[in-house]
């Protein structure tokens, strides 16, 4: 079933977010209380609005409780974030990611319930940093807890030209490949047992932030 979305405030964030869904053909409804931002957008989202998120009555009226997933992408207004926050809880949205300006504000909304929290200029920061000490990591995610996702090149021959099924991966390293894109092949697929790894494919793994590193130190030799 398809998802809808809403997004809250059109900085540069929550317009790269936009852009990004309507690039990948998802209804997006957009909201910001500056006119000059939603138009815009009048001719790129499924639809524009001109709203005051901190009123309960107007988020009401559009319904933001029946979206799959709202981001409030709201900038240096960290009161309007935070009401934003409490208003789209309390009338039932079902998944609510939130910019956070820094620590602080991060914790005020995990405490308001928002489901996914992220810090932009830090999580690309530590990205960045990451990819300047590790060259073959192309990108890593953290998640909740102990998980994490790391995207990175193979380049150790002893897992080339192997099936999955003969590698073992999840009981020898604790880890499991939920992507890969083959070297000779355009984007990403998801495999199976019996995929066969080849030299310089790209593999997503996930598994705890420990085993990931482990596999990775092994597998990028």
């Amino acid at each position: 079933m398809k998802s809808n979305y809403a997004v809250i405030g059109l900085g540069l964030f929550g317009s790269s977010i936009v852009n990004t869904l309507v690039q990948n053909q998802q209804e997006v409804l957009v909201i910001d209380k500056n006119e000059a931002n939603i138009d815009r957008f009048r001719d790129i989202a499924t639809e524009a609005v001109v709203a005051d998120t901190q009123n309960e009555a107007a988020l009401r009226q559009l319904g933001i409780g029946n979206f799959d997933n709202v981001f409030v992408a709201i900038g240096t207004d960290l009161e309007a974030s935070i009401m934003t926050t409490l208003i789209c809880k309390d009338l039932g949205v079902k998944h609510l990611i939130c910019k956070a300006e820094n620590a602080r504000h991060a914790q005020v909304l995990e405490k308001l319930g928002a489901d996914e929290i992220i810090q932009p200029e830090r999580d690309m920061g530590e990205r960045i940093a990451l990819h300047v000490m590790e060259p073959k990591i192309l990108n890593d995610l953290k998640l909740k807890g102990e998980l994490a996702v790391v995207e990175f090149e193979l380049t150790n021959p002893k897992f080339f030209n192997q099936s999955l099924n003969e590698l073992d991966l999840t009981n020898r390293y604790k880890i499991s490949v939920i992507a890969i894109s083959h070297v000779d092949q355009e984007g990403a697929a998801i495999p199976n047992q019996a995929t066969i790894v080849k030299k310089g494919d790209v593999v997503t793994v996930i598994g705890t932030r420990t085993d990931v590193q482990r596999f990775e130190n092994l597998a990028t030799r």
